[in-house]
């Protein structure tokens, strides 16, 4: 499930984004997206290829690895995000919440870390 107002566009200085067309309540999950579930031995073959930058750590103890099907890999990352992402372990999905209102042609985007406002370093920026 993904909101038909959203779109991939390019995105200054970050490549491809997630954008919307029109305005998007706060609290509006904006796409539901299955997820490929792989094991520790896996994910350690992925860290060595380009996949790393678009796999979650998966699972309470984070040794397993997902890969998010949809447009989950296109949101890019800021530290005041406009949106959230959310793990469901049970049903193997990834879903995308905005966390305020969004305008028409605002693009969305998450904290890689997993909560707004995180300022930490991400991989990337290191």
């Amino acid at each position: 499930m993904r909101l038909e107002c959203l779109h991939i566009s390019e995105s200054s200085g970050k490549g491809r984004g997630v954008f919307t067309i029109e305005r998007i309540d706060a609290e509006t999950i904006v796409e539901i997206a299955p997820v490929i579930v792989m094991n520790a031995e896996h994910r350690r073959l992925l860290d060595q290829t380009p996949l790393h930058d678009y796999i979650f750590e998966w699972g309470d103890d984070r040794k397993s690895c997902a890969m998010a099907l949809g447009w989950v890999p296109v949101y890019n990352h800021a530290v005041e995000s406009n949106c959230e992402y959310f793990m469901d372990f049970e049903e193997a999905t990834i879903f995308i919440k905005t966390n305020r209102i969004i305008a028409a042609g605002e693009e969305l985007c998450v904290n890689y870390n997993g909560d707004t406002g995180d300022a930490k370093p991400v991989w990337f920026q290191a």
